[in-house]
């Protein structure tokens, strides 16, 4: 059984595609990031970054202890292993996987959330449109990158579906709020399309539709708390209880 600490956003459903798509039994551990779950002692027991997801695998391969792992990169890794699907251990397949996956994970997603936040933002924080043109022309260019990988074959690893594909596709489902036209980038489409018509893709978009919260029905005080919780945030002390290095 596979324990899955998340939050239904893009990084939580890269993992929950997988879980569905590989039929791996799972259970749901829900982390309200926007109440602060992931600062608890429990969660920064299991990853000291405070983000989600986290797996925990109860019984991993050659029994003993459960195994943790933060990062939704690192642990579709993980998941691909154990099962023996979605990521081929040929040298050439195997890393024309893992590029792709890496390349999720430094550009795709750090800057789609960064386009997101700003485009979201408005002037609450100050003239903003030089921040949102950079971030949307840098979506732009990414979007870019998948089309023309697409035009030269039917995945992005190449003639298979991998994680490649499933760990890159949450993060365009909002290409419009992005500041993007679908329509220039036709072989993206095509790609996006199909794995959107994919029943375990559907399965694990849909996982935790029912966490979602209405942040605006919440008090005013709650709103700011949380703004403070999930923004701007500084490093965080070593405990009092730990000896420094």
């Amino acid at each position: 059984m596979i324990d899955l600490h998340y939050w239904p956003t893009p990084n939580g459903k890269k993992v929950t595609i997988l879980l569905e798509e590989a039929a791996i039994p799972y259970r749901i551990v829900p982390v309200n990031i926007g109440r602060g779950d992931q600062f608890s002692p429990e969660f920064l027991a299991m990853n000291p970054n405070h983000r989600m997801p986290v797996m925990v695998d109860t019984s991993p391969a050659g029994g003993g202890d459960p195994i943790v792992v933060f990062e939704s990169g690192a642990i579709m890794l993980y998941l691909a292993e154990k099962v023996g699907r979605f990521y081929p251990q040929d040298i050439r397949g195997k890393y024309a996987v893992t590029e792709w996956l890496i390349w999720q994970m430094a550009n795709q997603g750090p800057k789609l959330g960064e386009c997101g936040h700003f485009r979201r933002l408005g002037d609450k924080q100050g003239d903003q449109s030089y921040a949102v043109r950079r971030f949307t022309d840098e979506a732009n260019r990414l979007y870019g990158v998948l089309n023309n990988r697409l035009y030269q074959s039917r995945y992005l690893a190449g003639d298979d579906y991998t994680i490649a594909d499933m760990i890159c596709y949450p993060w365009t489902v909002n290409w419009k709020m992005q500041g993007q036209d679908i329509e220039e980038f036709p072989h993206f489409k095509r790609w996006q399309q199909e794995l959107a018509a994919r029943p375990g893709v559907q399965r694990g978009m849909a996982v935790g539709s029912d966490l979602s919260e209405d942040v605006t029905k919440l008090p005013p005080e709650e709103q700011e708390r949380r703004a403070r919780i999930l923004y701007n945030q500084r490093a965080r002390p070593v405990p009092a209880s730990v000896p420094a290095a």
